[in-house]
């Protein structure tokens, strides 16, 4: 669940905010509404590193589409399992790895 806390809460429960924020982020209030969030610099760093890793493989999903498509487009289609096990054996075998 979100952790939320007043603005107010930053004087009178200081030690329970900063606790929360080294595990989660933190939302601070002002007069009833969302005004700031809160967390540590190790949590922000986790954040940042995850979204970064999410944006790196949206890019390769997205490149992965644009080929496919682009390998559609120009025919280069392998029909049925059979086939496709023939194209993977013989790359297998092509690069030497059993």
């Amino acid at each position: 669940m979100t952790a939320i806390y007043s603005s107010a809460a930053l004087k009178t429960r200081q030690r329970e905010v900063k606790d929360a924020a080294r595990q989660e982020v933190v939302h601070i209030t002002e007069n009833g509404n969302a005004a700031f969030v809160l967390c540590s610099e190790e949590l922000f760093q986790r954040k940042l590193d995850e979204a970064a890793e999410e944006a790196a493989y949206a890019e390769r999903m997205r490149g992965a589409l644009l080929d496919g498509r682009a390998d559609f487009a120009e025919g280069r289609v392998i029909e049925g399992a059979d086939a496709f096990f023939d194209v993977v054996h013989a790359k297998v075998a092509q690069h030497g790895k059993a």
